[in-house]
Order: C-alpha cells, then sequence, then structure tokens
C-alpha cells in the first residue's frame, strides 16, 4: 500500500511539473512562431509555419538597432551585477558577523527597501540624476539598478554568511590576519553559490528593466533591448513579426547567463533562504 501511495505521489506530482513546465514554456514557443511567420500569414499564432521566414530578423537588426541593444543591456547589465555583488557582499559580512541592535535594524531596513514600489520614487529620483548629469549615461543607470537592487543582495549574502563558522574568522584573527583580508581570502571563496544566486536574479532584473531605461536612457544610441522591441509598437501600428524576433534575439544571453550558473542557482537560494 505504501509504494502504491508513493507512486501515486510520484505520478502527481510529475504531471504538475510538467503542467507547469508546459505554461512556462508557451510564450516561447507563441515567440517563435510569430517570428517565424511572414506578416501577411493569418494563421493561429498557436500553429508553427511550414516555412522558414528570415525578414523579421531582418528588420529587428536593422531598423530595431536590436544588436546594438543588446550591447548596451551587456553593458549596463554587466557594470550593475559587478556593484551589487561586490558592494552587497562588503556590506553583508560585517552584519552578519555583528548582532547588534543596530545591524539588526539595518537588516529589517533593507526587508522594507525591497518593499518599496520604485515607481513611487521616480520624480525625485529624475530629479536628482538630472542635477548630476545621470541622464542619458550607461553611469546613471548603473547607479540606479545597483541602488534598487542591493536590497536583495545584501539579504541573501547576510543570511548565507550568518551559516559560515565564526570559528574561521577567529582563527585567522588569531594568526594576525586583517579583517579585510579574513573576508577577501576566507569568506568570499565560499560565497560562490549565493553569488550565482545574486547574478542571475538582479541580472535577469537590470536585463528585463524598462521603466528606469524609458525616463533615464533617452539616447537612442544606448537604447536597450526591452526599449528596442517596444518600439515596433506604436499608437498607429505595431510589428509583431519584428518584435518577436528582436525579444527572441534579446533573451539568447541571459540565458546562456543562467545554463552556465544553474548549478549552483538552487544551492545558493536554499542556502540563503534556510540557513
Amino acid at each position: 500500500m505504501k509504494e502504491k501511495k508513493i507512486k501515486s505521489k510520484f505520478r502527481i506530482s510529475s504531471i504538475v511539473a510538467i503542467l507547469i513546465c508546459a505554461f512556462h514554456l508557451i510564450p516561447f514557443y507563441i515567440m517563435i512562431g510569430v517570428a517565424m511567420k511572414s506578416p501577411f500569414d493569418t494563421s493561429s499564432r498557436w500553429m508553427l509555419p511550414g516555412y522558414l521566414y528570415l525578414d523579421n530578423f531582418k528588420e529587428a537588426i536593422r531598423y530595431g538597432k536590436i544588436l546594438g541593444s543588446i550591447l548596451s543591456n551587456i553593458i549596463i547589465t554587466g557594470g550593475s551585477i559587478i556593484g551589487i555583488t561586490i558592494i552587497g557582499a562588503l556590506a553583508a559580512y560585517p552584519l552578519a558577523r555583528n548582532q547588534t541592535r543596530l545591524n539588526k535594524g539595518m537588516r529589517t531596513f533593507m526587508l522594507g527597501m525591497m518593499m518599496v514600489p520604485a515607481l513611487s520614487l521616480l520624480v525625485p529620483l529624475y530629479s536628482l540624476m538630472g542635477k548630476i548629469g545621470g541622464i542619458s549615461t550607461y553611469w546613471g543607470i548603473i547607479l540606479i539598478l545597483i541602488t534598487f537592487s542591493l536590497p536583495t543582495s545584501i539579504f541573501l549574502y547576510t543570511n548565507f554568511v550568518i551559516s559560515i563558522p565564526t570559528a574561521l574568522d577567529e582563527a585567522a584573527a588569531i594568526d594576525g590576519c586583517p579583517r579585510l583580508k579574513i573576508f577577501f581570502l576566507i569568506i568570499l571563496p565560499q560565497l560562490k553559490p549565493v553569488t550565482a544566486s545574486v547574478v542571475i536574479m538582479t541580472g535577469v532584473s537590470c536585463w528585463n528593466d524598462y521603466m528606469f531605461s524609458l525616463y533615464f536612457l533617452q539616447s537612442p544610441q544606448l537604447k536597450t533591448v526591452t526599449l528596442s522591441v517596444a518600439s515596433f509598437f506604436t499608437q498607429t501600428q505595431s510589428n509583431m513579426g519584428a518584435a518577436a524576433a528582436g525579444a527572441l534575439l534579446g533573451i539568447i544571453p541571459i540565458v546562456t547567463l543562467y545554463l552556465c550558473l544553474q548549478k549552483y542557482f538552487i544551492k545558493g537560494m536554499v542556502d540563503s533562504a534556510i540557513k
């Protein structure tokens, strides 16, 4: 009876997992179908075309400037990830090792900042960035993305560092190792799993950013992937095929990043949340 129950639960779990995967893959299936179809093809979007139509990709590259947008995304996302991981790890170490009231209050404040809608700060943020010359610059949008992603980064890093035994720090301190050297030589090498989680979570958020890019990147030369895809939709017309082709090209780098770091992702998330 127990074996039958176990098999029954396994089958149910497998069916649920397949349904969830199918639900998430449906948008990609439709996107690929639309990207491969001619604009004169009126067949259902649920049906893949029986031919190969590549003009949508040519239009996305030629008129949508999608390759230049991907380069802008790589610069912005890469710079943001570097800042988010370095600052987040350095800030999390003292918060995790010194369990004072002030540090506990700071950790609570970080959680509270994760709940604040970014749109509510758009007007004063735009005014500030205008005064310091950060509009339509790479460093300006990178600074903004780092600021809004740091609470998540610090939260994950802090929970992970707490799980690392303090005896390692004490042994190194007895040998005369300064605090900063302890962090870089002992703590930092153990942060690979949570770093992969931070890179994937914040990297996807920065790569898919639309709101900040729309307001703070007004120069056409700095247009990101989301802005390029949106440019195919106007009040008078829309080009679904070119937009789908541009979106398909735009997700390739971030999907590649995930595939390279996926083995660390779940481990880092579990360790940060539970330990």
